[in-house]
């Protein structure tokens, strides 16, 4: 059995994470594989999208596989080593989280890793670092607070309380929230959403967001204006059929 199951489509891939018995915790054998296929998946000019989810019904995944842990597994080289949330980052283009289940701990961590969060109504996101007695290592301490803010990342953080969908979509941490029938499905059209713009945009708007958001509100705009000035070569005609394009996609969004 693949620990990462992964499903080829016309342009995009869906990424599962097969541990179900173990609520798709994040071995080692699972973090390494999953770097493996994100590296083999960027190198294929055929896949521009990648789909995130976990097998089953319970859990997107309960994070960092504790049995092997207190097995005496390395926590340094999980944090050094397999860090799943830089393998999801070498993928340059949009990474869909689908949140079909519980994401705790590094869960959490790897949800907060994808561009675009969408979840099921039975999804739940949890930090019990404080709880486990470890600190992240993988981002969740500077993500999260980003995401919903300081004061809501605390009270998570510090209580290691459940966050349920609905909430996690009023604070903003995901996109939308919808029956678990519906997640895969809607992630796809997501999908085909984002692989219908102009290719190079893809990749290059998602890093100029990535950039500006890494850096002050100043720099930002800096960084805009440069890579505005470097893209604008575009001529009138292909700007004229493409705003014919998005002016018939329009209508037909709100017919």
């Amino acid at each position: 059995m693949a620990v990462v199951e992964v499903e080829r489509c016309d342009g995009y891939a869906v990424l599962t994470l097969n541990r179900p018995e173990a609520m798709n915790a994040l071995s080692a054998e699972l973090r390494t594989r999953l770097a493996q296929v994100v590296r083999e998946l960027e190198a294929d000019p055929a896949i521009r999208v990648l789909i995130l989810t976990g097998a089953g019904d319970r859990a997107f995944t309960a994070g960092l596989d504790l049995k092997e842990l207190g097995a005496g597994a390395s926590i340094a080289d999980a944090v050094d080593v397999e860090d799943p949330v830089k393998s999801i980052e070498q993928f340059s283009g949009p990474v869909i989280g689908a949140i079909n289940g519980v994401a705790i701990t590094g869960g959490f961590e790897l949800a907060l890793a994808c561009d675009v969060i969408l979840a099921a109504d039975s999804a739940r996101f949890a930090d019990t670092h404080a709880r486990v007695g470890i600190m992240p290592g993988w981002g969740l301490s500077q993500r999260l607070s980003r995401a919903i803010g300081v004061y809501r990342a605390k009270e998570l953080s510090l209580t290691g309380n459940f966050l349920g969908a609905s909430q996690a979509a009023d604070w903003g941490l995901v996109n939308r929230v919808l029956p678990a029938a519906e997640l895969l499905p809607a992630a796809r059209q997501l999908a085909e959403d984002m692989l219908s713009v102009v290719p190079e945009m893809l990749v290059g708007y998602k890093k100029l967001i990535d950039d500006g958001f890494a850096a002050s509100f100043g720099d930002g705009l800096a960084i805009e204006a440069d890579r505005a000035r470097a893209n604008a070569a575009v001529t009138a005609e292909a700007i004229e059929r493409r705003r014919e394009a998005v002016r018939a996609r329009g209508q037909a969004q709100t017919g």
